[in-house]
């Protein structure tokens, strides 16, 4: 390792070295001037200053070898970005190289004029920039223009008034070089697309990319692109709205030998296309699916792992929507002993879609062989996928007796996922109940550990109770252990199936039932809390009316819901051959506003506007914040270790004492639920059984806890666009709630600015709003009189269903209940006035 002094003595060295060679023609002197440049790029790369050699680096430029030139412009591209002062240094020489007779030389002088980035320097590049335009070689004019694109981010308007733009669109319909009509096609997206924001002419002059003469003319040239410029020129046809179904046929006819291209990304490209304009042609498009189909299966078969997946996922995709066309090919699916993980998992959701009557048996065996793999995620997930098979109806009797075999597997994760997928299919096929209780009658408890399952068995015990002899012994057992127990979820599964299990086996039951409801009672955790408070009422009430409430007869369920909605997996369709596909959620959930592209969504920020008295530039769009997560969290995975305080209800709430409970809760509840249930048409006098039940002195009337005083807001509150921002990204989710809009209301945001002006009217301050009907986005502040602590506000409506999402971040979390009353109270009375 170098000292400071050592390093800097070498530096000196360099320097004295570098000036002998300055200028020297003599032989060997270019071989000489390489390996002191080379040092000098080393010292660079490792991080040590070598800027003071920029003089005598500059000066020994002055030579044609080309090597010695790229090393000498990769320092002065280095140095010229930190230290703008040395960039003018290379001004003279990096012109005079532009002028050079090797156009090699030309096009990287070019290169690194453009690449110094430097806004005092961009008069200095409108010269050479023209020149290089109308350069013979085309590898100048490909350099060119892609300056004129780095020149539009340093100063877009020189760039504009040298009427570069006019300039690129000339070449890129009239050169003769592909890859210089590629590049001017990247260019003028990029700087119309960025231009049509403020000008309506360049906005016209984006939509003539797309139009008839240039997609024509692209794709008559298409065969003599390179791999990359081909993509480009396809995602360009893939947004061209063809005149009729001829002009349609006419493109696919032209483009079908790309679908036989070797390389993936121009595959994949060329199905987008198919798929996008045979939108509205029902029969035709399924006609692409099966032409595309081979083409991507012979992709996914090729190449990388990577490469694999990344066809894999698009092919996902067009499963999940038209899985009847693949059904056929559902070996095609299979997992191979070498692939990775994120590989098979993806092969096996296709395999859950694609199984239908015919290949029911195959898959669900091959699913089977996976449930012994050294791969426990992967074990995990053949056996969901098997469980999703049979909730699909599809030949339910086997499946059923190899579900009830994975439960008598001696292996945990197995046993724990079968009982997961045993409860939901009880659920949808309550028939199968004698079978499989059976088998899980001889599963024991303290054998599961995971949350899910648990939760799973613990929902069969107390359904099926009076068919498990056992049942009520085995929830008294997890009741004793109840304090052990660490997973809200389950405790929660406990309170109801202890309930159910009341319902039918009430003798065994009561102590049990005690104890669960006393040590509710106590839990910190809110949800269990309120759920054993509200079971300890509705027995206070009547016990025939709890019954009803917890136990009432149940239907099988015909649907299971689906993790992801139409309008998420359209969207997702819709930006097809993009990251979106493989992360299988829509570009603005995982992009900022400025890397959109052109596609907007009407409830996404790239459409809000910012109000007149927020300021002149947008709030950046953070369409999914870390914290708001939180409202897709199970109970699992929230925190439970509150406080007691932090139940925050407004009664009195018995304490429990263990013992005491477990003591009182000896005494018989038998008589009671035989006698309540028989009916007697009026609330029976049984609070005091319950509360012997439990041994505890529980008073209905207890004293409200006083209402805080009512919450004011500042009128005249101010907040930038940054500051919202900043504190939307760093401040936790507060609240989430539901709100539906009265009619009158729905009406009324027909009218421009009509919501924003309402909730001004009541202290509450839009800062952007955006979307188009049926959806549509709002950001709101308020601030607290007297007081610095800010509100922040996000609302969804949509106008066609009355419906919409509140999401409340707060600085004072201890007021957000209290300002979203406020806010809900003001919103309900829009449209009325």
């Amino acid at each position: 390792m170098l000292t400071s002094f050592n390093w800097k003595s070498e530096v000196t060295d360099l320097r004295s070295q570098l000036r002998q060679l300055a200028g020297s023609r003599a032989p060997g002197a270019d071989d000489a001037k390489r390996d002191l440049f080379k040092k000098v790029i080393s010292n660079m790369t490792i991080g040590i200053d070598v800027s003071s050699l920029f003089g005598e680096m500059v000066m020994c430029s002055a030579t044609s070898d080309i090597v010695l030139k790229k090393m000498c412009y990769l320092y002065v591209g280095n140095y010229a970005k930190v230290n703008p002062d040395l960039a003018l240094l290379t001004i003279n020489f990096l012109q005079r190289d532009c002028k050079d007779d090797d156009p090699m030389i030309r096009g990287l002088a070019l290169r690194s004029l453009c690449s110094l980035r430097v806004a005092n320097l961009v008069e200095y590049l409108v010269g050479p920039l023209g020149s290089g335009l109308k350069d013979n070689n085309s590898y100048v004019r490909t350099v060119a223009v892609i300056g004129v694109v780095k020149l539009y981010h340093i100063s877009a308007s020189t760039c504009l008034d040298a009427d570069f733009p006019a300039t690129l669109k000339h070449l890129m319909l009239n050169d003769p070089d592909t890859q210089v009509v590629a590049n001017c096609l990247s260019a003028l997206q990029e700087i119309w697309t960025l231009e049509s924001t403020s000008s309506e002419e360049a906005a016209k002059e984006r939509e003539t990319l797309v139009s008839k003469p240039v997609i024509y003319y692209l794709l008559n040239r298409i065969k003599e692109f390179s791999e990359w410029a081909q993509c480009l020129v396809l995602e360009l046809v893939a947004k061209y709205i063809p005149s009729d179904n001829s002009e349609i046929f006419d493109i696919m006819n032209l483009l079908e030998d790309r679908l036989q291209h070797a390389n993936g990304a121009v595959v994949l490209a060329t199905s987008k296309v198919f798929l996008h304009l045979t939108l509205s042609m029902a029969d035709v498009h399924q006609q692409v699916y099966e032409r595309i189909k081979a083409p991507l299966l012979t992709q996914v078969s090729a190449g990388s792992p990577e490469q694999s997946y990344a066809v894999l996922s698009h092919l996902h995709l067009l499963v999940m929507r038209a899985p009847y066309i693949f059904s056929s090919d559902y070996k095609h699916f299979y997992c191979q002993y070498n692939e990775p993980s994120y590989v098979k998992k993806l092969k096996l959701e296709m395999l859950t879609a694609v199984a239908n009557e015919s290949n029911t048996y195959d898959i669900v065996t091959e699913l089977c062989e996976y449930a012994a793999n050294v791969d426990i995620p992967i074990a995990r997930e053949s056996i969901r996928a098997v469980g999703k098979i049979a909730l699909q109806q599809y030949d339910v009797n086997a499946i059923v007796d190899r579900l009830l075999q994975f439960l008598e597997m001696e292996k945990d994760y197995v046993t724990c996922e079968a009982l997961v997928l045993v409860k939901d299919l009880l659920r949808k096929y309550p028939q199968w109940s004698q079978d499989c209780i059976a088998v899980v009658g001889n599963i024991s408890s303290k054998n599961v550990q995971e949350p899910k399952a648990k939760a799973a068995l613990i929902w069969m015990l107390g359904e099926y109770s009076q068919d498990m002899p056992d049942a009520p012994y085995v929830l008294e057992s997890l009741v004793e252990n109840w304090d052990e127990e660490h997973s809200a979820e389950v405790r929660l599964h406990l309170l109801t199936a202890v309930m159910k299990c009341f319902f039918k086996r009430a003798p065994e039951t009561q102590k049990a039932l005690g104890a669960a409801l006393a040590a509710g009672l106590a839990d910190f955790h809110q949800d269990v809390h309120d759920r054993a408070l509200f079971y300890y009422r509705l027995l206070q009430y009547k016990v025939s009316v709890a019954e009803s409430v917890v136990n009432p007869p149940k239907q099988a369920v015909s649907v299971f819901a689906d993790s992801q909605s139409s309008e998420i997996k359209d969207r997702i369709f819709d930006e097809f051959n993009s990251l979106s596909v493989i992360y299988q959620k829509p570009s603005y959930m995982f992009t900022d506003k400025e890397h959109r592209g052109t596609l907007e969504f009407s409830d996404e920020l790239a459409n809000l506007s910012i109000n007149a008295e927020a300021g002149d530039s947008a709030v950046p769009a953070q369409r999914v914040e870390a914290n708001d997560n939180d409202l897709l969290l199970s109970i699992t995975e929230k925190e439970e270790g509150r406080d007691a305080a932090s139940n925050g209800s407004a009664y009195s709430a018995p304490s429990y004492d263990g013992a005491s409970a477990t003591s009182a809760a000896s005494q018989s509840l038998a008589d009671l639920a035989f006698s309540s249930t028989s009916g007697s048409g009026q609330a029976p006098a049984s609070s005091f059984a319950i509360d012997d039940l439990l041994g505890l002195d529980f008073s209905v009337g207890a004293a409200a806890t006083p209402s805080p005083p009512p919450l004011s807001l500042n009128p005249k509150a101010v907040l930038d666009p940054g500051t919202f921002q900043q504190k939307w990204r760093q401040l936790p989710l507060s609240l989430s709630e539901d709100f539906s809009l009265s009619p009158q209301g729905v009406a009324a945001l027909a009218t421009s600015n009509a919501l924003l002006r309402h909730m001004q009217s009541h202290s509450i301050h839009c800062i952007a709003s955006g979307g188009q009907s049926p959806n549509f986005k709002f950001f709101f502040f308020a601030q607290k009189a007297e007081s610095a602590s800010i509100y922040l506000v996000e609302l969804l409506i949509n106008s066609s269903s009355a419906k919409s999402q509140i999401k409340i971040k707060a600085d004072d979390q201890s007021t957000s209940q209290a300002f979203s009353t406020l806010f809900q109270s003001a919103l309900s009375k829009f449209g009325t006035a």
